[in-house]
């Protein structure tokens, strides 16, 4: 972002300032401030979502439920009907998800804002689901609790 904020205050500089076209087929003056000042406010946008993120997980006595702001503007309930195993554990987010955020990949779906740390809900049709967590020990004792109560 900040390369892309730079890359075009460098073209306005050289384009408006030093009346130097910028590029081999330069754009007019108008369209460079234009797409100049979408580009920051995209950047701006997405930077404001990635500060606002937050994942909020709550064991309730009728379930698990889940919301990821600014995407769920609500909590939704995690099924655990199907659940045959939850453990805490330490993953790597980048090699095994892609990053963090709502992230899908072959076999299973992750929730992770930061960190390295989370519960992961193994299903009877070998799928998973994994849910980051700064507490996750004492989040998965909770939802182990729920499945024995439930059983």
């Amino acid at each position: 972002m900040i390369g892309c904020i730079g890359l075009f205050t460098y073209g306005i500089v050289q384009q408006i300032v030093f009346h130097h076209p910028w590029g081999n087929k330069p754009m007019s003056d108008q369209d460079l401030i234009l797409y100049a000042g979408l580009s920051i406010v995209i950047c701006i946008v997405v930077l404001v979502l990635f500060a606002t993120a937050r994942l909020t997980t709550e064991v309730r006595d009728d379930g698990l439920y889940l919301r990821f702001f600014p995407f769920h503007l609500r909590f939704y309930r995690i099924p655990l009907e199907n659940v045959i195993d939850c453990h805490a554990l330490t993953y790597r987010p980048i090699r095994q998800y892609g990053g963090w955020g709502i992230r899908f990949r072959l076999g299973g779906k992750a929730y992770n804002v930061k960190g390295n740390r989370g519960v992961r809900l193994d299903y009877n049709n070998r799928r998973h689901l994994l849910i980051g967590s700064q507490r996750a020990d004492e989040l998965a004792a909770r939802i182990d609790h729920l499945l024995e109560t439930a059983q």
